[in-house]
């Protein structure tokens, strides 16, 4: 019996790994870039709050990310932090924002939408000591007649800088937490997209560049991110990874548009092997193709047949295949167990 101890323990073991294995890391709460004012003063803002069924997705710990019923409400918390020296006084507010062309669009000052309509703030004005921090509740009230759809909005927080007699304009610096909210009734809608074309470019600059068309084809907006390797260089170079660009990518559902991963200027033309991974949330695609790039600037290279794209399995699915291979391993253990018997 001892061989057949051991061999439950190494199923104990391997289900474990596996159950481990299935959820993947959490990204740590991602604080908003802060701007700065004139004098150098600076603030900073990030969510504390995050869906437990979205624990696994980083994209929910860096932004208000949800799915409601007309009816429902949420709470959210902020926590805006003074990160200079001297004391600030802060405002806090919602504000619209839309999705065009490949990017989150901030509108101006405190201009309202429908989404900013549903939010409350229980402060609207805080008073921070230097290096102080304070957090801000929000509550998110979907009325019963809302329309389904998606809706986009910032909550803001934002120092400004008075005039006196060296300074006759007034500069405002503010940072945010951006708002995905979509309204439906059921289950969410899904999230997907799909890698198009891959093809080089070289920059006005001169610098060289991978462009990659994306198309979100779910039901969600998405912020993709991602990085690229090159490998089967001249001389059997490698190079990367190197990441996309900062500003990101942002597509509202149906919409297409290019993700960017700009380069040194000093690689060779190629050609080379490119292998392009991006991402939005636990959403991923993989392509490859054999790129190189135009020696003129403004100008795209030639692409040699880019691979399939390859899915990274989501949760449920590695779930299913981790409880498969238990079965297939507990069948012979338990036929052991009868002739032992």
């Amino acid at each position: 019996m001892k061989g057949a101890r051991r061999y439950w323990v190494l199923l104990v073991v391997l289900a474990f790994v596996q159950a481990a294995g299935a959820m993947p890391a959490a990204g740590a709460p991602r604080v908003s870039s802060a701007q700065r004012p004139a004098g150098g003063r600076t603030i900073g803002i990030k969510l504390l709050d995050a869906p437990e069924s979205r624990r696994a997705d980083p994209r929910a710990h860096a932004y208000i990310i949800d799915h409601l019923a007309p009816g429902a409400t949420i709470e959210r918390r902020v926590e805006v932090t003074n990160e200079s020296s001297t004391p600030l006084h802060v405002d806090v507010y919602a504000a619209a924002a839309t999705i065009a062309q490949g990017k989150f669009t901030f509108a101006a000052q405190r201009t309202p939408d429908e989404l900013t309509g549903w939010t409350s703030l229980d402060t609207a004005d805080l008073e921070l000591a230097a290096s102080a921090t304070a957090r801000v509740h929000a509550t998110i009230r979907v009325p019963r007649d809302a329309a389904a759809g998606e809706r986009y909005g910032v909550i803001w927080a934002q120092t400004a800088t008075g005039t006196d007699r060296s300074h006759t304009l007034t500069m405002l610096g503010r940072v945010g937490v951006r708002m995905y909210i979509d309204v439906g009734p059921g289950g969410e809608p899904p999230s997907d997209f799909t890698i198009e074309r891959l093809y080089s470019t070289r920059a006005r600059d001169g610098r060289e560049e991978v462009r990659a068309r994306i198309h979100n084809t779910g039901g969600r907006a998405l912020d993709i991110s991602g990085a690229l390797s090159l490998s089967d260089g001249p001389a059997g170079l490698r190079a990367g990874p190197f990441s996309t660009a900062e500003s990101g990518t942002t597509l509202a559902p149906g919409d297409r548009a290019e993700a960017v991963v700009p380069l040194d200027a000093r690689l060779p033309d190629g050609p080379w092997t490119a292998a392009l991974t991006l991402r939005s949330g636990l959403v991923e695609r993989t392509t490859r193709a054999t790129v190189t790039f135009p020696t003129t600037s403004g100008s795209a290279g030639t692409v040699a047949a880019s691979a399939a794209q390859q899915g990274r399995f989501s949760t449920p699915v590695i779930t299913g295949l981790s409880a498969l291979v238990l079965v297939a391993l507990c069948l012979p253990l338990s036929r052991f167990l009868r002739r032992r018997r």
